[in-house]
């Protein structure tokens, strides 16, 4: 009886469904986290009788056919870059991305990552790093004699240093961005890294061009919707508890047709 595996494949799209779901309500608080969504696909069907195929010596073709469905698979989890809402937190080393782009960051091992946490700090040589530690290019150092900083919207980092008349341009923020930003892949610690789906970094300056602009002393929110999410979840319960009614009432007729004398 086909129903008990088309019941089956239906079971474990929707737990994959609801592992994906469960991730992003996780992840609801994380600075600059970007949803997932889980795409599925049918599975091939049986051609018991082909549409098109000749029904009889005039010529004359089936309609519509037979086919029977064996179930579903998955084809895919995708992220999806829309905006996330813009928290402000006073903190001047706090940078929010408004519209496209990735601040780079220089990894350990001399990759880098892409990440829109803008969540920076100073580090013992004066370098704005992240919160692992990891520099922030392109590798912009603040004097220990730094009585305030200001970064404007192009991502230029301006310093009032102490015993000097106005401000000191330290360097400029420059950000990349991808042809197909889906494409990239998440290796965790909010960080992404460019694969051949996502296409190579195209980099510039912030607020020019397809970059969003830098605002200083805010953090991007994830862009998790927790009622849409929660409603997901709910219908993804529902379809898990329905494909498994499916199987339970296949494997009722089975009993009934072995029963019979």
């Amino acid at each position: 009886m086909r129903s008990l595996d088309i019941g089956a494949t239906g079971m474990m799209a929707q737990q994959l469904n609801v592992d994906v779901i469960s991730n992003n309500i996780a992840n609801m608080t994380t600075t600059g986290y970007k949803k997932q969504r889980a795409a599925f696909q049918d599975l091939m069907y049986q051609n018991i009788n082909r549409p098109g195929s000749t029904s009889s010596d005039a010529g004359t073709t089936v309609p519509s056919g037979l086919q029977i469905g064996l179930g579903v698979k998955s084809g895919a989890i995708y992220r999806m870059h829309s905006q996330g809402a813009i928290n402000p937190t006073n903190n001047e080393l706090d940078l929010a991305l408004l519209g496209r782009g990735f601040f780079q960051i220089s990894m350990p091992d001399g990759s880098t990552s892409y990440t829109r946490d803008g969540t920076f700090q100073i580090n013992e040589n004066g370098e704005i790093v992240t919160v692992q530690g990891y520099t922030v290019n392109p590798g912009i150092s603040i004097p220990d004699n730094a009585l305030s900083i200001d970064i404007n919207i192009e991502g230029e980092i301006l310093a009032s240093i102490q015993g000097q008349i106005g401000v000191q341009n330290l360097g400029q923020i420059q950000l990349a961005d991808f042809v197909n930003p889906t494409g990239l892949e998440a290796v965790g610690g909010n960080f992404y890294v460019e694969t051949a789906a996502s296409g190579s970094p195209v980099t510039g300056i912030a607020n020019q061009g397809q970059f969003g602009a830098i605002e200083q002393g805010a953090l991007e929110q994830s862009n998790v919707d927790v009622v849409a999410e929660i409603t997901s979840l709910i219908a993804a319960q529902r379809s898990y508890e329905m494909n498994s009614k499916v199987i339970s009432t296949s494997d009722e007729m089975l009993r009934t047709a072995s029963q019979l004398r």
